[in-house]
């Protein structure tokens, strides 16, 4: 009999690859050809997506998790195939994401998990840069060597890797410790003047990435209220108080922005502007707090030192809350 329907289980899970149990079964799909298609397919991305939990407290975690499909065959009278059935693949998940220039399903970095062959620091401060434990070997913090291991488990597939402060270069390795993978050049700022500010988001690779801005701030904030129009004549003496107010106010509450300044950058950096102004997931260290922020800005100008020689960008956000607490 020829194929006609498959079934799919998907798993989703912590831990190691394949070490999934009946709890761990999230959604169970069928699907079945169409006229003359001769394959079945599934798009689980959406699907898998409400279980990772993106969160982020300056703690820099690795957040992956493990999917297993498990696939079984059916033909026109829905009896499963005994060969080449059941068919179980594993794939590990993050919040990343391909351009469209990438064509369907991209298979994106396994070693630095940043576009951009830069990065700036704040002068003595320390930074930190993601990689993906599996692809990577060994990486060289100007002379320090650091060897990679991967134990396989979801909570360390990305890890964060610690820039010392004042460092100058960063060397990433596969996983022979030969192939040099990836050069990163650490530019360290100093700002005598201006506070510079830490702004961290999930890159196109799911990995949290840090950007710093490094000049002017400007805060604001917009305040929304409601009014009504009361009655304030007293029944008893047909009067009324020069101050108590007709009109009465309600509701009020507002939200606070904040405009930031990269200062001068190189057109390399580009990539990571592009990619913060895409994330769904950004944060400001503010203070001794880790807030959460939405990017106000829209539309972006990329800059290149053809055209602009000095690059700043300038970036509006809202701080994702109100500023009365009204948490229910």
């Amino acid at each position: 009999m020829a194929f006609k329907t498959a079934q799919l289980q998907v798993y989703i899970y912590e831990g190691t690859s394949g070490s999934y149990t009946s709890t761990d079964l999230k959604y169970t799909l069928e699907n079945s050809l169409i006229g003359n298609d001769t394959n079945v397919v599934f798009e689980i991305s959406e699907l898998v997506r409400d279980y990772l939990n993106i969160s982020f407290n300056n703690d820099y975690s690795s957040k992956c998790i493990w999917v297993t499909t498990v696939a079984t065959l059916l033909d026109e009278n829905n009896n499963v195939f005994t060969y080449g059935s059941p068919i179980t693949n594993n794939y590990l998940a993050l919040e990343g994401y391909g351009y469209f220039e990438d064509s369907a399903n991209p298979q994106l970095s396994t070693n630095a998990l940043i576009t951009s062959n830069t990065i700036y620091l704040p002068e003595g401060t320390s930074g930190k840069l993601p990689i993906f434990a599996e692809g990577v070997g060994k990486y060289i913090i100007d002379s320090t060597t650091t060897q990679v291991t991967d134990s396989g488990n979801s909570n360390q597939k990305i890890q964060y890797i610690t820039i010392p402060a004042n460092s100058s270069s960063i060397k990433v390795y596969d996983t022979d410790d030969t192939t040099l993978l990836k050069t990163i050049t650490v530019n360290n700022i100093c700002e005598p003047k201006f506070t510079p500010y830490k702004v961290t988001f999930t890159n196109k690779y799911g990995a949290f990435q840090d950007l710093y801005f490094f000049k002017k701030t400007t805060e604001s904030f917009n305040v929304t209220d409601e009014t009504f129009k009361r009655n304030t004549i007293s029944n008893s003496t047909a009067t009324y108080n020069k101050y108590a107010g007709q009109q009465e106010r309600y509701n009020s509450n507002a939200t606070k922005s904040i405009s930031l300044n990269t200062g001068f950058i190189n057109e390399d950096s580009n990539s990571s502007i592009e990619e913060l102004f895409l994330s769904e997931n950004v944060w400001i260290r503010y203070g001794s707090d880790t807030l959460p922020i939405i990017p106000k800005s829209k539309s972006l100008t990329l800059k290149t030192s053809l055209n602009d020689k000095l690059a700043n960008y300038t970036v509006d956000f809202d701080f994702a809350f109100n500023k009365i607490n009204n948490v229910r």
